[in-house]
């Protein structure tokens, strides 16, 4: 397996060499070279193993430069009931005749970004060790990345975690999970400004070669592909679940505002999993639903990113988006850099009539938008009528799921956090404090510690250095 890069200005690589990278040299995004393809047969194969099993399964067609064993060991050391609840890992809840949500949030941090976090943590620390090597993480979040990456890297040999987020714009549960961490590899920088702006200064930095260079500086936002590739086993582990046969179509409805979970769900469909339909649900910031509905992808600027009660999707710029047009567009890397140029330039482009028919046809895709009210009553909704708690990024993916069922198939909704996280929200909606695991109970009653910036990226450079060893 080789990888290369969306712009086509990258030498193929082996996944050990982009594993701790954000941006390919020539600013674009690390794919395959070609997707991992599986038969019917293979797929029948993989329908009964467990969790640990099905990903050495399906993320060893994409790693082949760390040894098998090697390989299955840091897989198995990562999916244990112990760290995620139970040994399904990711079980499903049924609320209704094809109508299911697969829990991705039963990890340490209480949200999906777990399910790829906690193995990245163990792959950077082994490769790290094997070469020798140290690693300064430069990422930003908007809710969840952040706590995830940070719980997986703490105290991990050879690594160090600097991670932005906006000042103000994470619930309280969020920024106490970050903020409490004393670890002396964590290093907490809450930015005075929106999401985006925090993701622009993470690029800039990942753009300046010499500094990236010097300072080794890795990334594990969703642009990574150890993420995506982590990821893509529990869509196959869904399908399995709910699928009365292999070969039965399945939609999945996803949650998303950095394209980086449903981008590996279409990784899956990309290698023969059953998927029919795949469906994006965004809160008001609605580019990506604008994008799937038009074909006009037109990031907006920070004056107009709203912020919302899914605040972990309070993006306008879908950084992973660039992986799927690549495919989308028979894998050009110079017609995709022409594209993204106009992105950069902030005036973003309109796909042709063919290549549109093509998104919703041959990849499937749909979306929809809800809005705070939407959220309130889709919690409400699926509280009263199944008794099940749901977070309000969730609540976005129950309310484009029903927008998008058809009958007679399964429609699987990704959970993306626990309500335990939004507070004031669930209060909101059903009047009362959600669940609390016990083991963060009293979490934001601990010590705090982060710096505050401005949206500088000197200032963050000059950051990272002292710090940096």
């Amino acid at each position: 397996m080789q990888y290369i890069s969306t712009r086509g200005g990258m030498s193929p690589k082996k996944f050990s060499e982009i594993l701790l990278g954000g941006l390919a040299p020539d600013g674009g995004l690390v794919v395959p070279d070609q997707y991992p393809t599986l038969s019917a047969d293979d797929l029948k194969a993989l329908a009964g193993k467990s969790y640990t099993d099905l990903a050495f399964a399906i993320i060893s067609r994409f790693v082949d430069d760390i040894p098998a064993a090697d390989l299955k060991a840091l897989i198995d050391k990562t999916y244990t009931k112990a760290a995620f609840g139970t040994d399904e890992i990711t079980p499903l809840t049924r609320l209704e005749d094809d109508l299911f949500i697969q829990q991705l949030s039963n990890g340490p941090t209480l949200a999906f970004k777990d399910m790829a976090m906690q193995l990245l943590g163990n792959l950077f620390e082994y490769v790290l060790n094997r070469a020798g090597e140290e690693i300064n993480i430069v990422g930003a979040t908007s809710g969840d990345t952040g706590s995830a990456a940070e719980y997986a890297m703490r105290g991990k040999k050879g690594v160090r975690v600097f991670m932005l987020s906006p000042y103000g714009k994470m619930s309280p549960f969020q920024r106490a999970q970050m903020f409490t961490l004393q670890d002396e590899n964590i290093f907490n920088i809450s930015v005075n400004n929106m999401f985006d702006a925090c993701q622009d200064m993470v690029k800039a930095v990942n753009n300046d070669a010499a500094f990236k260079a010097r300072y080794k500086i890795g990334a594990v936002n969703s642009i990574n592909w150890g993420r995506v590739v982590a990821q893509v086993v529990y869509y196959f582990k869904g399908y399995f679940a709910v699928a009365k046969e292999v070969g039965e179509p399945v939609d999945f409805c996803v949650p998303s505002g950095n394209f980086g979970n449903i981008c590996a769900a279409h990784v899956a469909r990309q290698m023969g999993l059953p998927i029919r339909n795949l469906v994006v649900a965004t809160n008001e910031n609605d580019v990506l639903d604008e994008f799937f509905k038009t074909g006009g992808y037109h990031p907006r600027g920070l004056d107009q990113t709203y912020e919302t009660s899914s605040p972990s999707m309070d993006i306008t710029k879908a950084s992973n988006l660039e992986r799927f047009v690549f495919d989308l567009t028979g894998r050009d890397g110079a017609k995709l850099a022409a594209l993204w140029h106009t992105v950069e330039k902030a005036k973003g482009f309109d796909l042709s009539a063919e290549d549109f028919a093509r998104m919703r046809g041959e990849y499937g895709f749909r979306s929809d938008r809800s809005t705070h009210a939407d959220r309130i009553n889709s919690i409400r909704e699926v509280f009263n009528k199944y008794g099940v708690q749901i977070d309000p990024h969730t609540a976005d993916g129950y309310h484009a799921a029903k927008a998008h069922r058809q009958a007679g198939v399964k429609m699987v909704i990704m959970e993306t956090a626990l309500p335990a996280k939004f507070e004031a929200t669930m209060q909101e909606a059903l009047g009362s404090k959600p669940a609390m695991p016990a083991a963060v109970a009293d979490l934001e009653k601990l010590p705090q510690r982060f710096d505050v910036m401005d949206a500088d990226v000197q200032t963050l450079k000059d950051y990272v250095a002292a710090r940096a060893g």
